[in-house]
């Protein structure tokens, strides 16, 4: 009688007598994983495995090197052929008591975290699941049984951060720069030739500290403000302002003077404002920052900003521009000459847009030049001067510079003043597109601006070719988004036009707030536009100095599509809520 056996029986001898057990069967290729999740074809992995190999370099470094893979899928095909579970920690509520129950240090370094309960088992997120060592170390500390899970290294380092390790790191440095203080006001009370002053190592540990947290939180502004008996640390984080921690009033002095330190700025000088810039490096990333520092009655303030190199630059058509909009923009600055502003308030985006206008513009046969302040962003090809006021270098300064050295693009960091706005006019009236911001609050109050700044009428309808107006609203949150229907009546009330029902009732979302948004419901900007282009019509009108709503109106009859217009279209297809843009556009 013949007997069926498993693939994968093997048979072991216990007390002299056969016995039959089931191994474990192979584990599966990541190849094949990756082929049946639909992520490569056969193809690409044949095309990896032969391309040439670095060192311990195995397929799936190769496939990201090669950008053939996105890091989350790679992880979740891993997770299958290790047989785990893949956990996206953007997706789940987290338990913060779990995630505080491990120390720091041992979080960090294995990368693994404690999550959740589930099935008597605590879920533990690792980077490694198959390092046994830190499973251990992680039971260990525990002192219960775990259940390991994959996930992505970069979501469980910000889960650290946000959770609450990040802000005990940042806890214990004020209190080591408290202690550090008092005992420094013991040693200033003594006799200065007998006693070393050591050097304040908490403050500078706190100022890193700092700016990590900002980073992490995607902040673009820190402001630091002292009030009468406080000190008040705030970061913007997609526009809005919100607390972020309350030193002691104690190390105003000390924070300001360290990063009057790093920026390169008098520290002796308390009672004029002062700017600088410092370029650092905030975990593996390296940021730009600009320092502001303000003398208030309380004491010294500073902002600041923090430009992050791949923040700036994107193309086009990744600003948020409409098909319609971006049509009426490109058709502008693919002319040889011509004035293109962009318009809207400090912190608007508007850098950005004209930097991707000038990596469109950017190629061999064009000679561009910029004057900015402060230069934001490096380019390439691209001859760029930063404003420098103390030896003499203004706009205006360097405009005049450039129509000497054959340009055929200029950037202007922005018109500030009447002498800039006439030189920047008459250089695109002789052959050059020049491109620059202005503050005002639409695209139609532009050209009355500069009118008002000493440019005559007929050199700024003949100069200027578009006119930008450029909002930036916070993006909701895609995982946690609400939706809710609105009907014909409750729109028109709210003030959206009809002919957006046309269709039916409209589902507007609203936020909700998750994980991965920090319960604010919102995650990202992007931007919201007008583009008037100037025509006869509207030259016509500005000849004879008609007012900014005579000129809008005229622009909506040729087709204008202002920003609320562009903030409704961008509500009706879900990218924002009603509520935000009526607070970014009135």
């Amino acid at each position: 009688m013949s007997r069926v056996t498993h693939p994968h029986d093997r048979r072991v001898w216990a007390d002299g007598i056969a016995v039959t057990r089931t191994a474990a069967p192979p584990r599966r290729r990541l190849g094949e994983i990756l082929v049946e999740l639909g992520i490569v074809t056969d193809d690409q992995i044949s095309q990896a495995l032969e391309l040439p190999r670095a060192g311990n370099e195995r397929l799936g470094d190769v496939l990201l090197r090669e950008g053939l893979v996105q890091p989350r899928d790679l992880l979740r095909a891993l997770a299958s052929q290790y047989d785990l579970e893949f956990v996206d920690l953007d997706d789940h509520p987290l338990d913060a008591d779990l995630t505080q129950a491990v120390p720091v240090h041992l979080s960090r370094r294995h990368r693994a975290i404690p999550v959740w309960r589930a099935d008597g088992r605590i879920v533990v997120a690792m980077a490694n699941p198959a390092d046994v060592l830190a499973l251990d170390d992680i039971r260990s500390a525990l002192g219960e049984r775990v259940r390991p899970v994959m996930a992505d290294g970069r979501q469980i380092s910000a889960v650290i951060d946000r959770l609450g390790h990040s802000d005990t790191r940042v806890q214990e440095a004020i209190e080591a720069a408290v202690d550090n203080a008092a005992a420094n006001a013991v040693v200033e009370s003594q006799p200065t030739e007998t006693i070393e002053v050591e050097e304040k190592a908490p403050i500078v540990k706190f100022v890193e500290l700092l700016l990590s947290k900002a980073v992490q939180e995607r902040a673009s502004d820190i402001h630091i403000e002292p009030t009468a008996d406080s000190l008040r640390i705030r970061f913007r984080v997609d526009g809005v302002l919100h607390e972020a921690m309350a030193p002691p009033r104690s190390l105003q002095n000390g924070i300001i003077s360290r990063i009057k330190v790093m920026a390169d700025i008098d520290i002796a000088e308390r009672r004029l404002p002062q700017d600088g810039r410092v370029t650092t490096v905030v975990g593996e990333q390296s940021v730009d920052l600009r320092v502001v520092t303000l003398p208030t009655v309380h004491g010294e303030a500073a902002v600041l900003r923090i430009l992050r190199n791949d923040d700036i630059g994107a193309g086009l058509e990744n600003l948020g521009f409409l098909p319609g909009q971006l049509d009426r923009f490109r058709s502008a600055i693919d002319r040889p000459w011509g004035a293109i502003l962009v318009t809207g308030p400090t912190g608007s985006g508007k850098s950005t847009t004209l930097y991707g206008a000038i990596e469109e513009l950017k190629d061999t046969t064009r000679n561009i030049v910029t004057v900015e302040d402060p230069v934001e962003r490096r380019m390439s090809g691209v001859k760029q001067v930063q404003v420098n006021t103390k030896a003499g270098l203004s706009f205006a300064n360097a405009l005049r510079a450039f129509l000497r050295a054959d340009p055929d693009v200029m950037l202007v960091g922005e018109i500030r003043d009447g002498e800039t706005a006439t030189i920047a006019v008459e250089a695109s009236l002789t052959g050059h597109l020049v491109l620059s911001t202005l503050h005002t609050n639409n695209s139609a109050s532009t050209p009355m601006r500069l009118i008002e700044m000493g440019v005559e009428p007929f050199l700024v309808t003949s100069a200027v070719s578009a006119v930008v107006a450029q909002r930036l609203a916070r993006r909701l949150c895609d995982r946690c988004r609400i939706g809710r229907e609105m009907t014909l009546d409750k729109g028109v009330d709210a003030g959206i036009p009809e002919h957006f029902f046309d269709d039916g009732p409209l589902e507007l979302f609203h936020p909700a707030g998750c994980e991965a948004c920090g319960h604010t419901g919102y995650r990202g900007r992007f931007a919201i536009h007008e583009v008037m282009v100037m025509t006869d019509e509207l030259a016509e009108l500005i000849l004879h100095r008609a007012t900014a709503e005579d000129v809008e109106r005229l622009a909506i009859e040729q087709g204008l599509s202002t920003l609320r217009h562009d903030g409704l279209t961008k509500v009706a297809d879900g990218l924002t809520s009603l509520e935000e843009l009526l607070r970014v556009t009135g």
